[in-house]
């Protein structure tokens, strides 16, 4: 039972907040009393005590998640836009991850951290555990809430999202334009593509092309629209919502234009932008290698100058869309005396299109189809380079060893635009989840009716908009020009995990029919369960985080 005189819900929520950060520079302390040798972070204690490592990630994720949850209340109460639906989505958000946070916070269904895998004791956490967390973890828990919360949200079924994201009117207008490009030319034959293995089709491509998809970020002197990464989260989310193929076609061309702009000389921005942002040009990413995965510094395709040509030589693999692209930003070796990561170098490589009879029509460059379980509709392949040449002038800024250098600039954005893909399937898998239980009826009532069922939409719409916050404000952070690493990087790990646990979760209220190939649910689940292993697999975010956190937190 909640205490009387409690404090109103943005103080009780600030308070909870001032809480969580001692408790963070604490549990950071700790561990780097574990992790440090010579008075230096230690990578191979790191390793050895990699559960505490990655747990400290979970927890300084969980408060900054918290943190922008009640920055979102906040704005909303400014704006005199909030309602009962978003105040029951702080609630209960605040009551879920501080009880997650006392308790054991899942990094995925069987693996919990609890404060003593932080080195934390039970005094430690008593003296943390304030009233007013007590509080919000008693009031915002109760199965009446999680009731009536649902019941808010099945009065907005049909909506963008289940509750107001807090976003600025012009966001809100480019959102329902790709809503109503999807609604029409995507949702309906998404599952038909995936089920079938087929390619988007092209003329979706040029539609998607028309409405400014590829050249969302391009500045307009290059032909684009000059937006932020805050509008590339609401095109990424809404159209993977729909299919996360087409969510992610968009993300090709922002990674190679975000190469470009970083890394490229002005002929090569001049050259290459301007195709990408008209949709002329398809790119493709060609970085992993196989027995390689995250590890870029062991690459070993080779190039080596030959003339007016890179002659490039190895094997690459995971390979997105490589067929219908036009260029590949391919990164290759050119300097094997430089250990790791110094003789890597980027190149624009231009080859021509394929079809499935002949995917690669060039010479010097073959390959095959990795079938995969989702994420279809571009395929996926591994590459082999024999000879294949490169203009000596698609060598990315026209420097060897800069390519792991120019690769780095851009790994904020893509976490940021994973993360939104991930929001875009979590938020459709709650659709489908929704849509079920309404129609479903079981011992005379619509499965909706049911407890289990209405609590596990209440926690799905909640996770999202937890995601969805985090990650717009890492958006946010990246068009500030602030340094957004740690941001962008807590919003995938937590955006990818939720979109897996909304997926299962709607296949569950399915029952048996989210099992069967027909029904759209067993797609995403097939989509989601990507998320959490591409753009950083899950242990290598937490890895980045959780050293961010030990050089910056809980230090005397």
């Amino acid at each position: 039972m909640a205490r009387p005189h409690q404090p109103a819900l943005e103080t009780a929520t600030a308070l909870a907040l001032e809480a969580l950060d001692g408790l963070l520079d604490l549990a950071a302390a700790r561990v780097r009393e574990t992790v440090t040798r010579d008075g230096k972070l230690s990578a191979s204690l790191m390793e050895e005590h990699q559960k505490a490592t990655h747990g400290l990630a979970w927890l300084a994720t969980y408060v900054e998640a918290l943190r922008q949850m009640a920055a979102y209340g906040e704005r909303l109460a400014a704006e005199g836009r909030g309602s009962e639906l978003e105040t029951l989505i702080i609630r209960l958000a605040f009551a879920e991850y501080l009880a997650q946070i006392f308790g054991g916070i899942p990094m995925n269904q069987g693996e919990f951290i609890r404060p003593q895998d932080l080195f934390l004791t039970a005094d430690d956490m008593a003296r943390i555990r304030t009233d007013v967390i007590d509080d919000l973890i008693a009031s915002g828990a109760t199965p009446e809430l999680r009731q009536t919360l649902t019941g808010l949200i099945r009065q907005q079924a049909g909506r963008s999202t289940f509750g107001d994201s807090a976003l600025e009117d012009t966001y809100e207008q480019i959102r329902e334009e790709m809503r109503k490009f999807a609604e029409a030319r995507v949702t309906p034959f998404a599952h038909e593509w995936h089920l079938a293995n087929d390619y988007i089709p092209l003329e979706v491509i040029a539609e998607m092309a028309e409405l400014g998809v590829f050249g969302l970020t391009i500045p307009e002197e290059f032909g684009g629209l000059g937006l932020g990464k805050e509008s590339m989260c609401v095109v990424s989310e809404e159209l993977s919502r729909a299919y996360i193929g087409v969510g992610s076609l968009g993300t090709r061309s922002e990674i190679a234009a975000e190469l470009i702009l970083c890394g490229g000389t002005e002929e090569q921005k001049a050259k290459w932008l301007p195709l990408i942002a008209s949709g002329e040009i398809l790119p493709t990413a060609v970085f992993t290698e196989p027995n390689t995965g995250s590890d870029l510094a062991s690459l070993k395709t080779r190039a080596v100058r030959d003339g007016d040509v890179y002659k490039v030589t190895g094997n690459k693999t995971w390979i997105t869309h490589p067929v219908r692209a036009d260029v590949m930003t391919l990164l290759t070796r050119t300097n094997p005396e430089e250990p790791g990561y110094k003789g890597l170098s980027m190149f624009l490589a231009e080859k021509p299109r394929g079809t499935d009879a002949d995917p690669f029509p060039a010479q010097g460059m073959s390959g095959g189809e990795i079938e995969v379980l989702g994420y279809r509709g571009m395929k996926e392949y591994e590459i082999s380079f024999d000879g294949f040449e490169v203009k000596a002038e698609n060598l990315l800024g026209g420097e060897e060893g800069q390519g792991f250098k120019q690769l780095m600039q851009t790994f904020e954005g893509a976490r940021i635009q994973t993360a939104a893909r991930a929001l875009g399937v979590a938020q459709n898998a709650l659709d489908l989840g929704l849509r079920y239980a309404e129609e479903r009826i079981q011992f005379g009532k619509p499965l909706v009716a049911f407890p289990r069922v209405s609590d596990k939409l209440a926690m799905m719409a909640m996770e999202v908009m937890v995601a969805r916050q985090l990650t717009y404000f890492s958006a946010r952070e990246k068009d500030s020009g602030r340094r957004c690493d740690l941001e962008a990087g807590m919003a995938k790990l937590l955006g990818a995990r939720v979109a897996w646990a909304a997926a299962d979760n709607a296949l569950q209220i399915h029952g048996g029919n989210g099992f069967a190939l027909e029904y759209q649910i067993s797609r995403v689940l097939c989509d989601a369960r990507i998320l959490n292993i591409f753009e950083g697999a899950g242990e290598i975010q937490a890895q980045v985080i959780a050293r961010r956190i030990l050089e910056t937190r809980g230090l005397q």
